[in-house]
C-alpha cells in the first residue's frame, strides 16, 4: 500500500473512532447530568442513566471493529513510518476510551457482564491454564451433580484440586448443568474431593460462578442447607492452602459453600452478594425492576468488596470484559493464582489455619464512634 493511501485509510479510521468517542462523551454527560429517563432508553437497561448496557456493548463492538481494521492496515502499510506512528497513536486512543467506558460501569451493568453468556466458564479456564485434568464424579450417596465439577490437575507442574460451578451456553447443556445451581449432592461431592486433596497435601483452587444453590423441593428434602453448612465448617479446618476466585456471579450460600478460603479473589467484572439484585429489589421495594438501585446499595462489585475487606484481591480483565478475550482472561487469572498460591505455601499449617479463622472471624465488624 502506498503512503498516500495508508494515510487516507488511517484518517478514515480516526474519523470513525472520533464518532464513537463523541457519542460516548454525549452518553456520559447525559449520565452525569441525570438526563436519562426513568427506564433508561426504554430497552430494559440503564435505569435512569444515559449509559445503558446496550450503548456500552455497541461502543465496545465499534472499537473492536476499528482495532481490527487498524490491524489489517498495519499489515499492509509496510515501511511507512508515519502511517505506523499514526496507527500506534490511534491504538492508544482506542485503549484509553475502552478503559474510560469500563470505569463508568455501575453495579448493575457489571452484574450483566458477570452473567454474559460468552463469559469464560470454569472448563474454559481448565483448558487454558491446567494440564492433566482428571474429573471426579459423584458424592457416593445420591448422584453426580453436573452443576459443580471437581477434578485433579497440574498447575505449572504442581498437583492441585479444582472445584467450581459450571454453567453452559446452549439449552441442552444449561439443563444438564442445572443453570449452574448445585443440588446438595454437588456440595457433598466438592467436600469429598477437598478432603481427598487434604489427605495427599494438594492445594485447592475453587471457582465460583452461580446464581445460588438450587432452591427446589428435592434439594431441600435432601438437605441443601445442611450440605452448605457442613462445607463451611469443614473447609475452615482443611490443612492445605485454598484459593477461591469469583469468575462471574457469586450468589449467596451457594457461592460461599466453596469459598471459605485463605484467599478470595474476584475478576474485575464479577459480583458477590447474599442475594441477587432482583431478589433484593423484590423484597425491599416490591419491584424487581429496581434491580439497579439494589445492586448499587448492596455494594456487590469487586471494588466495593475489596474496600470493605471482604475479598483479598481483584483480577483485571481484558479491555471490554473477559467475554471478549478468553485467552487474555486466562493469562491474567493464571498469574494471580500463581502469586497467591506461592504466598500461602510459605505458611506453616498452624499459621495457615489461624489466618483463615481470623480472616472470617473479623470480617464485617463495624464500630460506631461518638462525635
Amino acid at each position: 500500500m502506498d503512503a498516500g493511501r495508508s494515510h487516507r485509510a488511517v484518517v478514515a479510521r480516526e474519523f470513525l473512532f472520533s464518532m464513537v468517542q463523541t457519542h460516548w462523551a454525549d452518553l456520559a454527560n447525559s449520565h452525569a447530568n441525570g438526563n436519562g429517563n426513568a427506564n433508561g432508553n426504554g430497552n430494559g437497561y440503564g435505569y435512569g442513566s444515559g449509559v445503558t448496557m446496550e450503548s456500552v456493548n455497541k461502543a465496545q463492538d465499534e472499537l473492536e471493529r476499528i482495532e481490527q481494521q487498524i490491524g489489517k492496515l498495519e499489515a499492509l502499510s509496510g515501511r511507512d513510518a508515519e502511517a505506523g506512528r499514526m496507527m500506534q497513536e490511534l491504538h492508544g486512543r482506542v485503549s484509553a476510551l475502552r478503559r474510560q467506558i469500563d470505569a463508568q460501569l455501575d453495579a448493575w451493568q457489571r452484574t450483566e457482564l458477570a452473567r454474559h453468556p460468552q463469559r469464560p466458564y470454569l472448563l474454559d479456564y481448565v483448558e487454558r491454564i491446567f494440564t492433566d485434568w482428571s474429573e471426579i464424579h459423584g458424592d457416593r450417596n445420591f448422584a453426580d451433580d453436573a452443576a459443580i465439577i471437581c477434578g485433579m490437575a497440574r498447575f505449572h507442574g504442581e498437583d492441585v484440586l479444582i472445584v467450581g460451578h459450571q454453567k453452559a451456553r446452549d439449552t441442552k447443556q444449561k439443563v444438564y448443568r442445572n443453570f449452574g445451581m448445585p443440588n446438595p449432592e454437588g456440595y457433598r461431592k466438592a467436600l469429598r474431593a477437598m478432603q481427598f486433596a487434604e489427605k495427599f497435601g494438594r492445594p485447592i483452587l475453587t471457582f465460583v460462578d452461580t446464581p445460588g444453590a438450587y432452591p427446589g423441593i428435592g434439594a431441600e428434602e435432601r438437605g441443601q442447607g445442611e450440605a452448605i453448612a457442613r462445607n463451611l465448617r469443614e473447609m475452615a479446618k482443611l490443612r492445605v492452602p485454598i484459593v477461591t476466585t469469583i469468575t462471574g456471579e457469586g450468589g449467596s450460600g451457594g457461592a460461599l459453600a466453596i469459598a471459605a478460603s485463605d484467599r478470595v479473589l474476584m475478576m474485575e467484572n464479577s459480583v458477590y452478594s447474599v442475594i441477587s439484585p432482583e431478589g433484593c429489589a423484590s423484597i425491599m421495594w416490591r419491584d424487581p425492576a429496581k434491580r439497579d438501585v439494589a445492586a448499587q446499595a448492596m455494594r456487590i462489585t469487586a471494588k466495593d468488596l475489596q474496600d470493605m475487606k471482604c475479598i483479598d484481591g481483584i483480577i483485571q480483565e481484558p479491555e471490554g470484559g473477559a467475554h471478549r478475550d478468553h485467552e487474555a482472561a486466562a493469562v491474567m487469572l493464571d498469574a494471580a493464582l500463581q502469586k497467591y498460591l506461592a504466598e500461602l505455601k510459605l505458611l506453616a499449617v498452624g499459621d495457615l489455619l489461624e489466618q483463615r479463622y481470623q480472616k472470617f472471624r473479623t470480617m464485617g465488624q463495624f464500630y460506631r464512634v461518638e462525635g
